[in-house]
């Protein structure tokens, strides 16, 4: 770690340190921060600017107490003689902010980077690049498109050169899950940017939007789609969000932000940042599993907390505004968008897919179906399943289930049906037993009750209820 922060009076602490500020404050700036502001202001006057309105300027922490380094750690450099390093971790923060840190180490958001190497990475490494991009750190090459794309949301893994440069591959880097030369997960200034640190920034629903956004997980479309969106956008000079406390329903009752939902104190929660804990299904994966199951996995404290427990402390941020018959029947609507992905296109869908390999080129992504299933439930599933998560009901519908069923109808089954018809005339005993196998599998899928309508094998007593509705619609427009 590096060096602490000079010793000062405890009076001083409980009269000027900001909430969560658990070190000891010095009562003027360093010698040698004083030295770095004198330099900066002629060679870089925004960041001095930047960390002249932040709250550690204001508590005397300067540009050395945070970039010092120690004699031994991997990317120190000499500067100007004192020893600094570039990246300022989480666990350079901790000196100041250790149960934010532990807090923050211990969720999902810390954990990003380790996307890298997955079915996600293999896209972004092999399907969409190359290894063209050739730095010290990679010598044989890396894909640009997994380095600006990818590991700009997830991180990267820093490697830090001779004299404590940092690869140009791995560095810049903010990435959330940033695997850092102490050791380290993560990075801060995700979400506080430096140097201002501004706590109105990080409680801004663009903050989140940064990495939040897209194809497969489109957080703040979906927001801004959302009544709760609309009322930020419509009232967000009453948002308060430049309070030092922020107590939804107390401090501000206008709308809530991502922050509001998932980090921000309420009159009986303080803040967090385990982004988890609030969380009742992790909607990541093919199928929805309980977050407590995927922390399990990773080996994260969260696997003790149940998601009922989550689910109710998500329901006291909801309770400053909503009442408990609202947000029980919103959970209702929610649990049940999660239950009809399941059993009319994931559980399937596995089970389909599992049957196809056998009559598949062994590749990851070298055949079609490949990207009609990963857009499915990674893309169409996903957008879904977040959108009913948080209100947003164009996104459930039209950009989730509709485009979820288009394809599933219109591109997944005849694939599968293509596969069928190569695999019986191959003339190849293996490949025709699968195919026969991926055809009985098809069947039942077709004539289940989710699914029956596609062969006109809708029942009498479902058809009779869609007439009536029809002659109900008419007569209520005519």
């Amino acid at each position: 770690m590096k060096a602490s922060l000079p010793i000062a009076s405890l009076a001083l602490l409980v009269l000027v340190a900001p909430p969560g500020f658990a070190g000891s404050l010095p009562e003027s700036l360093s010698p040698q921060s004083k030295e770095c502001v004198t330099c900066h202001e002629k060679e870089s006057l925004g960041v001095v600017q930047q960390w002249g309105a932040s709250k550690h300027f204001r508590a005397k922490v300067g540009c050395f107490e945070c970039h010092e380094a120690k004699a031994g750690d991997t990317d120190a450099f000499m500067h100007y003689k004192q020893r600094i390093s570039i990246i300022v971790s989480p666990q350079d923060c901790a000196k100041c902010h250790p149960s934010e840190v532990k807090e923050f180490s211990e969720s999902h958001h810390a954990q990003a980077a380790r996307i890298l190497g997955s079915l996600d990475n293999t896209l972004a490494e092999v399907v969409e690049g190359d290894r063209g991009f050739v730095t010290p750190g990679f010598p044989k090459g890396v894909s640009s498109a997994a380095v600006s794309g990818c590991w700009q949301c997830h991180g990267s893994e820093v490697k830090v050169l001779a004299g404590g440069k940092l690869d140009p591959a791995t560095w810049p880097n903010t990435g959330i899950g940033r695997l850092n030369p102490d050791g380290s997960r993560g990075s801060c200034t995700a979400c506080h940017s430096r140097h201002k640190f501004s706590v109105e920034q990080s409680r801004n629903p663009e903050n989140c939007g940064k990495c939040h956004m897209g194809p497969d997980h489109p957080q703040i479309e979906i927001y801004n789609e959302s009544k709760h969106g609309i009322a930020f956008r419509a009232n967000v000079d009453e948002m308060n969000l430049s309070n030092e406390k922020w107590v939804v329903g107390v401090d501000y009752n206008a709308a809530p932000t991502c922050a509001t939902c998932h980090m921000s104190a309420t009159k009986t929660q303080p803040v967090t940042h385990d982004v988890g804990m609030r969380i009742s299904w992790n909607n990541r994966p093919i199928k929805s599993i309980r977050p407590e199951i995927s922390d399990a996995k990773m080996g994260l404290a969260g696997a003790k907390v149940p998601w009922q427990t989550r689910r109710m402390s998500m329901q006291n941020v909801c309770l400053a505004c909503h009442n408990q018959n609202y947000i029980d029947a919103f959970y209702l609507q929610y649990d049940a968008l999660i239950d009809l992905y399941h059993r009319k296109f994931a559980d399937p869908g596995l089970e389909l897919m599992a049957l196809a390999k056998p009559l598949l080129k062994p590749i990851e992504f070298s055949n079609k179906v490949d990207f009609t299933w990963f857009e499915l439930w990674h893309h169409e599933g996903r957008r879904a399943r977040h959108a009913v998560s948080m209100m947003g009901p164009d996104y459930t519908h039209w950009h989730g289930t509709y485009e979820l069923a288009k394809h599933w109808y219109a591109k997944f089954i005849p694939e599968l049906e293509d596969l069928v018809a190569k695999g019986e005339s191959s003339g190849d005993p293996t490949k025709v037993a699968a195919a026969q196998a991926l055809k009985a599998g098809l069947d039942k899928m077709m004539n289940s009750e989710e699914h029956r309508w596609y062969l006109g094998k809708m029942s009498a007593e479902e058809k009779a209820e869609r007439e009536r509705r029809a002659v109900e619609f008419k007569a209520r427009y005519q």
